[in-house]
């Protein structure tokens, strides 16, 4: 059901209930809302001694309506312009198109203001609301207790990893997973810098240890004199760690089991990828090309962590920006 604004016999509604202090759960069932929208409603329009007044409450809300479309009528062409190429083009959401902007040299807006153009675009039967990232559960059930993973001999604890790589302080410490596509097949690998959040994603012939460890091997080549550590879920995919730490001379460390936050960064990525890459993608189907064009998409991504950077403007200018906010 789309949301609609709350009327005039609404609010009074509320104030009379309010006024008798009943519970924001009461008075929702009462008006056939839900109750936030009562706890939200209260919350806002209310005055400064939390009193509630109906009448007040519809003036402060066409209010805010009127500033917000004055403000809009406000902003350039060129920035509509950039929203709407980097929303339909790169995939950016609202949060990192505002944070983004004024790095551009454009005149900013904030991402509520591009959330209700969204909206209004697609009243009219506009189509660039589709390009948002929507919410999507779990993108397997890897922390399920049914899953009887087995024990991977050699395993360091990830509480034992040292200080700096808490703290983000150089580049080279990786956080590895693989999403999955199909229940079998290739399996793409997912590795990101900690400090720079830097991806590289890389597909495996499937998701056998000797197929992803060298899937990681292959990909991390490159960048072997500055990787120094490495961190993995369970999954017995990552079984062979030990192979890697030797031709990569590398250090692992394991998080521990149903513990997916100890990895936030690649939880994180996994997310927008998902985004390219949806549930049950058959990965024997999508190229290299295209997985390469999908991973510099999210390194060219502005990151509020980074200050509005991007993940290549940092991997690529180490010293440009001194302390990075984790």
């Amino acid at each position: 059901m789309s949301y609609k604004h709350l009327t005039h016999e609404e609010r009074f509604t509320i104030e009379t209930l309010n006024c008798k202090k009943y519970p924001y759960g009461k008075i929702a069932e009462i008006i056939g809302r839900a109750p936030s929208t009562v706890w939200r409603e209260l919350k806002r329009n209310s005055h400064a001694n939390r009193s509630y007044d109906s009448e007040l409450a519809t003036k402060m809300t066409k209010q805010r309506a009127s500033q917000a479309s004055c403000r809009a009528s406000r902003i350039p062409p060129e920035s509509w312009n950039y929203v709407d190429e980097k929303l339909s083009t790169q995939q950016w959401s609202p949060e990192e198109i505002s944070g983004r902007m004024k790095k551009d040299g454009l005149k900013a807006m904030s991402h509520e203001t591009i959330y209700r153009r969204l909206w209004a675009h697609k009243k009219t039967g506009g189509t660039l609301h589709t390009h948002l990232r929507h919410k999507i559960g779990t993108y397997r059930k890897r922390d399920s207790p049914r899953e009887r993973r087995g024990h991977i001999p050699g395993q360091r604890c990830i509480s034992t990893r040292p200080k700096e790589i808490e703290d983000r302080t150089r580049f080279g410490d990786y956080e590895m997973d693989t999403v999955i596509g199909l229940q079998s097949g290739p399996v793409l690998v997912t590795i990101a810098d900690r400090r720079s959040r830097r991806s590289l994603l890389v597909k495996a012939e499937d998701k056998s240890a000797h197929a992803v460890s060298t899937a990681i091997i292959t990909a991390l080549g490159p960048y072997r004199k500055e990787a120094h550590t490495l961190t993995f879920d369970n999954g017995k995919e990552f079984a062979m760690h030990q192979l890697i730490d030797e031709i990569l001379e590398t250090t692992s460390y394991f998080a521990h089991p149903y513990h997916s936050w100890e990895r936030g960064l690649n939880e994180n990525t996994n997310g927008l990828i998902r985004q390219y890459f949806p549930k049950r993608t058959d990965f024997s189907k999508i190229t290299d090309e295209q997985i390469y064009e999908v991973q510099e998409k999210l390194n060219n991504r502005p990151r509020k962590c980074l200050g509005w950077y991007s993940p290549n403007e940092v991997f690529s200018n180490p010293t440009a920006i001194v302390a990075l906010p984790c």
